[in-house]
Formats: structure tokens, C-alpha cells, sequence
């Protein structure tokens, strides 16, 4: 199989997944969009010589999102986590963009390996489901298990939990120092998520309508983090989260100022391709395959849901 087969069955594979929803992403599908202020960090242009790490604001848009392809999929609704976070830069020479979800690492570490997952998760549901292919991949894939079965809690506010960025970069300074990193956005202040008692009665739309009130009092904050790795860690593997104890560096913060208007979201969202491989001078990719792999996907995910 070519390298085009393969992100083309990935996405077929997606698409058996989650159904065909003309028009929306087949993952993520239910999302908004919030534009505000990036502000680096003195710190962050000492790792990297990157266009929005060296001080001056910098406007960027958030796309907070659920991971279900189903664009009706309630926000309390456990298809809903891991929830998603994108962020577009948008930079002097051109853009940049953070592809992130709440859950610390991937659920494989392989294009390859995400088809037969993706394709086993397909074959599980359905008319006439059969868990075994799923079964096989999970019995020897642990990281792909803990992904499916670990807690996912529901947050009470989608600037209330922390996002991972699970693939590695490589930052380079102005002295030409590399260091390879991973990143992480955190809340402005940690958040108890929700109880199954209040997640219950919560409407559809609960944390979009709550984005929006807190918008409504004034500006919300988020943290830019760069996780560092050290001697030993994996940074071709996203499956395996680095070791907590690893030095972390602030590079910002994000200043959201508020939602798009309602007649702007869907049109304005549906015509964004986050990629994490849309990188600025001063931060590259690492080895792990599955930069690559999400660049092309996305880029056909956009074309395919287009022309539906």
C-alpha cells in the first residue's frame, strides 16, 4: 500500500466510524471558534527563534471542540472526550498551527497501526458489529487499550482542563540549540470536572453556552507550555507520554476576547485546516510519523468533506 492508500483507508476508516456528515469534519465535527491575543513569554524566544515566540502580540483563533464526528453529539456526552483544542497563529509571513486534546498521548504510535485500530473500531459498531479485529489490535497494543478505557471526565468549561499536544517538535533558538518538546495548554486556574448528577441535566450545547457567558464577563486566559524532553524519552512515539517530572517552560499565554458571531462560526470553521505540520521557521518536525500522517489526512479531510 502507497503512502495516498493509506491516508485515503485512513479516512474511509474515519468515515465508518463516525458516518458521512456533509459538510463537517469527519472528527471534531462539533466545535466554536474564539479569537483573541497570543503574548510569549521573555523565556520562549530563548528555545526557539519562531515568529510568534518572541514577545509581540500575535491574533490567533481557538477551536474548542468534542472528538465525536457526530456534529450532534452532546457536550456532556461521553463520545465527547477526548475534547479538542486547535489553534491557528497567525504570523507576519504567513500561519501556524497547534493541534491538541485532552487526553495525554495517542492512541498509537503509526499511521499503519492507527488504520487496523481505526478499522477494528469501525467493524465493532454498526448493523452487525464483530469486536474481534479491535479485540486482536488491543490484546498487543497497550497504549491504543489505555487510550479506549482510561477516565475521560467531563469538564464543567472547556478552558477548565488541560490539552496535549502529543506529537514532538523540535525548537531551534538563534544560536542554532535544539531542543525537542511537546506542548500543553493549561487552564488559568485547574477546574473539578463535572459529576454525572449535573452532567445529566445539562443541555446539548452546555459548554459552548458556558464558553459564552464567561466570554461575556471578560477575558479568559490560558498557558502555553512546552514539556522538554530528556535523555531516554521517546520523541517518534505519541503513544507514550514523557515522564511529569520533565522541565517544563511557559512560552505565553492566550488571551481569549471573544466567540465568533453564530452567522460566522460554521462558515469560518468549515473553511480552517488546522495542521499540525504547518510549521514557522525556528520549529520542525520530529521523527514521529504521525506529523506526516495528520498533514495529509487533514489536508484530503478538507477536500472530501468540501465536495460532499
Amino acid at each position: 500500500m502507497s503512502q495516498e492508500q493509506l491516508y485515503d483507508a485512513l479516512l474511509d476508516a474515519l468515515y465508518a466510524t463516525f458516518g458521512n456528515h456533509p459538510g463537517f469534519r469527519v472528527a471534531h465535527a462539533k466545535g466554536v471558534l474564539v479569537s483573541g491575543v497570543f503574548t510569549a513569554t521573555p523565556e520562549a524566544k530563548r528555545h526557539s527563534r519562531a515568529a510568534h515566540l518572541q514577545g509581540e502580540p500575535i491574533p490567533v483563533l481557538l477551536r474548542f471542540s468534542n472528538f465525536s464526528g457526530v456534529p450532534a453529539t452532546a457536550d456532556g456526552d461521553p463520545m465527547a472526550s477526548p475534547y479538542g483544542l486547535a489553534i491557528r497563529f497567525t504570523l507576519p509571513n504567513g500561519v501556524s498551527d497547534i493541534v491538541a486534546h485532552s487526553f495525554n498521548g495517542f492512541p498509537v504510535s503509526t499511521p499503519e497501526d492507527f488504520l487496523f485500530f481505526l478499522q477494528g473500531i469501525a467493524a465493532s459498531g454498526g448493523e452487525t458489529p464483530n469486536s474481534a479485529a479491535l479485540d486482536a489490535f488491543l490484546a498487543g497494543h497497550p497504549q491504543a487499550k489505555s487510550f479506549l478505557e482510561a477516565p475521560k471526565p467531563v469538564p464543567h468549561s472547556y478552558v477548565g482542563l488541560s490539552y496535549y499536544g502529543v506529537n514532538a517538535f523540535v525548537f531551534e533558538n538563534d544560536l542554532g540549540q535544539q531542543q525537542a518538546v511537546r506542548y500543553r495548554i493549561e487552564p488559568e486556574q485547574p477546574e473539578l470536572p463535572a459529576q454525572a448528577d449535573e452532567v445529566a441535566n445539562w443541555e446539548v450545547d452546555h459548554l459552548q453556552i458556558e464558553l459564552a457567558q464567561r466570554l461575556a464577563k471578560g477575558d479568559l486566559h490560558l498557558r502555553l507550555v512546552a514539556q522538554l524532553a530528556e535523555s531516554g524519552d521517546n520523541i517518534a512515539d505519541g503513544s507514550v507520554a514523557w515522564p511529569q517530572s520533565n522541565k517544563s517552560v511557559v512560552l505565553g499565554v492566550f488571551t481569549l476576547k471573544e466567540l465568533l458571531p453564530p452567522d460566522r462560526q460554521l462558515e469560518t470553521q468549515q473553511a480552517l485546516n488546522f495542521n499540525p505540520a504547518r510549521l514557522p521557521d525556528g520549529i520542525k518536525a520530529s521523527a514521529d510519523p504521525m506529523i506526516s500522517a495528520r498533514q495529509h489526512i487533514y489536508e484530503k479531510a478538507m477536500i472530501r468533506r468540501n465536495s460532499l
